[in-house]
């Protein structure tokens, strides 16, 4: 058994991540490592429910609001910073709690992420300039004609991931999808994963009541000073795509709110589409969370104990 434990809190938007891992690592002694690709903004942190002043004031946070939404930043590089903040954090505490709810982040730390070639200034540029000029349609037609494979699978109406796979296709001649090889790298520390879930109806609920809350927060303020960088992709995010369009005129803003309700609840179906393939996820209510990692260590501890010992 590894001395170092990393224990993975994640869930569908709403669930209420943030609490239980709070009470978690205050139980274990540790610091908690954000994983939400979108929290990680400074100027989002009522849009994206990031934690609070006061919520960091219990446990320390990294990667909480540490970059502007005008800085690129992606899963890869996520998983790069965070496997070389690990060794000072094992330094004060053998756990470290890293939660979110953004999929391709945790699988980046928890499996890796396939190494892809730099991508030529001119490249990058000039994918760039198409997405701008001609649209993201011309983007995904491109991928289409270059790795009909990839286009198949990925999220044609994600911009950053299109514009990504293009530039690799353009840069190496070979299709994107040729590059993915899926095998898990192997890591330094244990992992134990835990999506935390509710009743169908009472996590819709709560994402309602949620989206009313971060209106009377100062949602709406918040996108509008982010409106004139809606084309950045980092604001192509539920909850202020709604408000832009409210902003251009082209819904009212009962109707913004109510699609940003809607938007939410099928992005929470989506995570949990994607944890229910995950065959080394445990799951449990909220408020179990802490029983549950309790009782998992220590499964872990007599796992480790019946062991034989190396030759």
């Amino acid at each position: 058994m590894n001395p170092h434990t990393l224990i993975v809190v994640t869930g569908p938007t709403g669930v209420g991540k943030t609490a239980a891992a709070i009470a978690l690592a205050q139980r274990l002694g540790c610091d908690i490592i954000n994983a939400d690709s979108r929290q990680i903004y400074r100027q989002l942190p009522i849009g994206t429910a990031a934690p609070s002043r006061e919520e960091q004031a219990l446990v320390r946070h990294h990667f909480v609001g540490f970059k502007d939404v005008a800085e690129a930043y992606s899963a890869a590089q996520f998983e790069s910073d965070v496997l070389a903040l690990l060794p000072s954090l094992w330094q004060q505490s053998s756990r470290v709690v890293m939660c979110g709810g953004s999929m391709l982040y945790i699988d980046a730390v928890c499996r890796g992420i396939d190494q892809m070639p730099d991508i030529a200034p001119a490249i990058r540029q000039a994918v760039k300039e198409k997405l701008r000029d001609e649209g993201l349609a011309a983007l995904q037609e491109e991928l289409r004609e270059l790795d009909p494979a990839y286009w198949s699978q990925v999220d044609l109406k994600n911009p950053s991931r299109v514009q990504h796979a293009v530039e690799v296709c353009r840069q190496t001649g070979v299709p994107f999808s040729t590059l993915r090889t899926g095998c898990a790298k192997p890591r330094p520390f244990d992992i134990v994963k835990v999506c935390l879930n509710v009743e169908r109806e009472q996590l819709f609920d709560r994402i309602n009541h949620r989206v009313l809350r971060m209106m009377d927060e100062g949602l709406e303020a918040e996108a509008q000073a982010m409106y004139p960088l809606r084309h950045l992709n980092a604001l192509n995010t539920v909850g202020y795509k709604e408000m832009f369009a409210y902003f251009d005129g082209l819904m009212d803003r009962e109707t913004a709110i109510a699609r940003i309700q809607k938007n939410t609840r099928v992005y929470a179906k989506k995570q949990l589409t994607w944890h229910k393939k995950d065959d080394t996820m445990n799951w449990c209510r909220p408020e179990d969370l802490l029983a549950t990692v309790d009782n998992l260590l220590s499964l872990r501890v007599m796992e480790s104990a019946a062991e034989p010992p190396a030759p």
